[in-house]
């Protein structure tokens, strides 16, 4: 299982850098300070620009009044290395406007997730039928839930209900690391388990392995029955 991801925070000094990734510390510097001199200002700071330099890659992240500014959306986790790349394009475009738009993220990302119910068997028409079908064949209930909160989140950023959004763009940070944790789990895992399978396990093997445990019929009693 992957580490915890800690998003980029002002003046945090350590979590995941917004380029390469990794959990790494960050070295702060003050790029500019601009102060209203007008009378009704009162010397108050109106801008203030930050850069935080990544120790793993070197990369500058650039902040403007405690927001991160470049690159855009750097505050999601980047995708899993296995997501399939057309969902991919979809979480890329949902990390590209998280910062001035939480709540197009959330629903581009519910728009990743139905790519995704393809991918894994489904007809990716209909979510919440897909889901279904997949708690059926197995689903463990954490990844229901995962699936049920990113569907719901997704369209209340389209049709308006209890949780909006828009007003919590933490919630639609998180919801990326959702997508993640789903993809992980129904394809990177799988992916590594069949990968070292065949490697230490000979095809020989593998076939005894095969006719072990494929389903036998029924017996039925040779006894006849006494009349």
């Amino acid at each position: 299982m992957s580490a915890p991801y800690k998003a980029p925070l002002h003046l945090e000094p350590a979590f995941n850098c917004p380029f390469c990734g990794a959990y790494a510390n960050h070295m702060w510097a003050t790029g500019l300070q601009k102060y209203d001199k007008s009378r009704n200002g009162m010397g108050s700071l109106i801008t203030h620009i930050n850069t935080a330099q990544c120790v793993h890659c070197s990369e500058h992240s650039i902040w403007l009044n405690a927001t991160m500014i470049y690159p855009f959306g750097g505050a999601a986790p980047l995708p899993n290395p296995d997501m399939p790349d057309d969902v991919r394009q979809d979480y890329e475009e949902a990390r590209s406007i998280l910062s001035i738009s939480p709540r197009g993220s959330a629903a581009l990302l519910r728009l990743a997730l139905q790519r995704l119910c393809k991918h894994l068997g489904q007809p990716g028409e209909n979510i919440n039928t897909d889901i279904a079908a997949l708690v059926q064949q197995g689903l463990p209930i954490t990844l229901q839930k995962a699936l049920d909160s990113l569907r719901v989140a997704g369209n209340n950023a389209v049709h308006p209900g209890q949780l909006n959004i828009y007003d919590t763009p933490e919630v639609a940070t998180r919801l990326f690391g959702l997508l993640n944790i789903i993809v992980d789990n129904q394809i990177t895992q799988p992916r590594a388990i069949a990968e070292l399978y065949d490697t230490t396990v000979p095809p020989e093997t593998q076939a005894h392995i095969a006719k072990r445990d494929t389903p036998r019929p029924a017996s039925t009693s040779g006894d006849s029955v006494a009349r």
